[in-house]
């Protein structure tokens, strides 16, 4: 797994931060090539439009722990690295920005968009990397606080429509192969089925059409 822009946590202030009373935990997962940063960054703009402190993070990533964790992950230089330790690197850098930003702004009673989270391990390592869903699920268990958020969104697209979206130079994880992405793809939306919490959006279309789906499915789902 891996994003195609680098963002910086994002924190919008705004006197209220509550939805329905409460600090949301919000994710936006996918492919590589679905759109999740722009996604995630339009959805920040949405909320703080509707009287809502958000504060946006990348995982892997963030702290600065982090950020060293997705430097060796997604390194063209260490393709010999296997999916157990994918999997256990991602966690460990998932580990911290829990501690470090998502807790603390949870608690601070700001709303938390994600880009990216457990939900990518599961697609990733665990489905198409053949480590194992429920072993994934089972190790997030025993090292996160919290293994899933409120709302997880998979924005889903077309292996042909992702390739094209990704016009730069690829990193580790983007450079495994069709088959292997093809399975991904399969692995988002088997985990998004009939799974409480998680939602689909087709993310073919205009940056602008996938937009309002995702506000849709975040006004569904959160009775606004």
């Amino acid at each position: 797994m891996s994003s195609a822009t680098v963002s910086s946590d994002r924190i919008i202030h705004h006197p209220s931060s509550l939805i329905n009373g409460k600090a949301l935990f919000l994710v936006l997962d996918g492919p590589d090539g679905c759109g999740k940063s722009s996604q995630s960054r339009m959805l920040m703009d949405w909320l703080v439009g509707r009287g809502v402190e958000a504060v946006g993070f990348r995982d892997p990533g963030t702290t600065t722990i982090g950020e060293k964790i997705r430097e060796i992950l997604l390194s063209p230089a260490h393709d010999a690295m296997t999916a157990p330790t994918e999997v256990l690197l991602y966690m460990a850098a998932r580990a911290q920005l829990w501690s470090e930003r998502i807790a603390p702004a949870l608690q601070a009673g700001r709303c938390v968009v994600l880009d990216r989270w457990l939900s990518s391990t599961c697609a990733y390592q665990g489905y198409a990397g053949g480590f194992g869903v429920e072993k994934v699920i089972d190790i997030a268990n025993d090292t996160l606080e919290r293994v899933w958020p409120d709302l997880t969104i998979i924005l889903d697209v077309d292996l042909k429509t992702a390739s094209q979206r990704l016009d730069r130079e690829l990193d580790r994880m983007e450079q495994k192969g069709d088959g292997y992405h093809t399975r991904v793809r399969e692995g988002f939306l088997k985990l998004a089925e009939g799974r409480p919490g998680f939602a689909v959006v087709d993310a073919a279309a205009s940056p602008e059409a996938v937009h309002n789906a995702v506000v849709a499915v975040v006004e569904k789902a959160l009775g606004l």
